[in-house]
């Protein structure tokens, strides 16, 4: 008798059921993906995604430039080719790109090419980075989408995918930090000192005038 004789064949069609499922999960489950935008301040891109569920981390960083390794005197002097811009991890099973380039888009102006609210220059410019086709195609349709609901010229670029460099310790989850620093309000925690800069800068007010009811994060 062999083996196969022995299995009752109710635990044949379980093990033949088992293959089954194994065979038709799909290869990237658990894992995650990135999306990699720069919408202005990375501080405020940073501290909106990392409130969406399906978001598992953001980094501040810098890419798009031709410098290797850029620090942030560096690239908001000009001259590197950088945007400031925002790393985005998330779970595909959870939230899809299609969703998150939506929000990104409801969260800055995007009709704005010389920067964002009141920082202004080359480095704080909107962007949406792209690898592939598939991606390409996404990010185009967000686009046609954004521009049909506000009816204005969205000239956010999408670029090709290029090195992703993360910046310095002191600037990833700024919003969060204790440490105290001197502003020109007098001194105040790392994390009032935030609130006061996005305030001060407008960001949330241009946003809400801009989308409206649509808009995504303002006041968050």
């Amino acid at each position: 008798m062999t083996v196969m004789d022995k299995i009752k064949p109710w635990t044949l069609i379980l093990l033949i059921v088992l293959a089954l499922c194994l065979r038709h999960t799909p290869a990237d489950a658990g894992e995650t993906r990135t999306l990699t935008v720069a919408g202005g301040c990375f501080w405020c891109v940073e501290a909106d995604f990392e409130k969406v569920k399906g978001v598992t981390g953001a980094v501040s960083g810098y890419s798009g430039g031709s410098l290797a390794n850029p620090t942030y005197k560096q690239v908001t002097r000009g001259g590197t080719g950088h945007y400031e811009a925002v790393q985005i991890t998330f779970d595909p099973a959870v939230i899809d790109r299609a969703t998150l380039l939506h929000l990104f888009l409801r969260s800055v102006d995007p009709t704005d090419a010389g920067g964002q609210f009141c920082d202004r220059g080359d480095s704080y410019r909107t962007a949406i980075f792209v690898s592939g086709p598939d991606q390409q195609a996404l990010a185009q349709q967000a686009i046609a989408r954004a521009q049909a609901e506000l009816g204005q010229k969205i000239v956010t670029p999408i670029l090709p995918s290029a090195p992703f460099y993360r910046a310095e310790d002191y600037h990833q989850d700024f919003y969060k930090g204790r440490s105290y620093m001197l502003t020109r309000y007098g001194p105040r925690s790392q994390k009032k000192a935030y609130k006061l800069y996005r305030d001060s800068c407008g960001r949330d007010a241009r946003v809400r005038q801009l989308w409206g009811d649509a808009a995504a994060f303002a006041g968050s």
